[in-house]
């Protein structure tokens, strides 16, 4: 069983070398897609940098100019090799420790689809508009779909690869991740999710998403149940 990490990077000089090397320490077989979507901050450099030095398995493409995370995961999504795809964001809000977790019930056999859900048992440092905006769109999303998820919105989306190549993804901001969870429900394909651990950005920190990702994250669900 072999895992491609999707890592969509924008701005994120200050962190993103140290998520990298967290993914790499991770021990299992695995496939490194990092995509830097059109950084003006020196990531893009950095990044030259770091790949020089880095053996074949890993993979860096870039964007001339800034699209979106939607649109850097499905650049990432051309480059998969590997059994399973996970999607791992560039800052430092998610541990790749909990690889780990996320792959237990694949292993099992039980799903071709896992999240790892920031809420399951944890208590998340997140600030009140980000806990609630998680919140609504999940539920909207349980009431839209049938589902019974805690934690739409998560980052930590993993895949059969069979599966998440065989969807034809449009979005191109943050709505990837409503869009993502919205084909596969459609889909009937359970969603089994796990406990993360997480730690949140402020947005003097580097947070990027806002209340206009909120806004199309609903008419994404809406659009995509209708």
């Amino acid at each position: 069983m072999s895992l491609s990490i999707i890592v969509p990077v924008y701005n994120e000089r200050a962190t993103i070398l140290e998520v990298l090397a967290r993914v790499l320490a991770v021990d299992c077989d695995k496939q490194l897609v990092v995509v830097d979507d059109g950084s003006t901050d020196g990531t893009a450099e950095v990044l030259d940098t770091w790949a020089r030095e880095q053996p074949a398995w890993i993979t860096l493409r870039h964007h001339p100019q800034n699209r979106g995370k939607g649109a850097a995961v499905r650049t990432g999504l051309t480059l998969v090799t590997g059994d399973w795809v996970l999607i791992q964001d560039g800052d430092l809000e998610y541990d790749p420790q909990d690889y780990a977790r996320l792959l237990v019930p694949v292993v099992e056999g039980r799903t071709q689809v896992v999240y790892g859900s920031r809420f399951l048992g944890n208590n998340p440092r997140m600030f009140f508009t980000q806990r609630a905006g998680n919140v609504v769109l999940t539920r909207l999303t349980n009431l839209l779909y049938g589902s019974s998820l805690t934690d739409m919105e998560t980052c930590y989306k993993l895949f059969a690869r069979d599966v998440v190549t065989a969807m034809t993804l449009t979005s191109e901001r943050f709505n990837i991740e409503p869009e993502l969870t919205a084909l596969t429900l459609r889909r009937d394909l359970e969603i089994v999710e796990v406990p993360v651990a997480y730690i949140g950005r402020r947005y003097d920190e580097g947070k990027k998403i806002n209340w206009r990702d909120f806004v199309s994250a609903v008419w994404t669900l809406v659009r995509l149940r209708l």
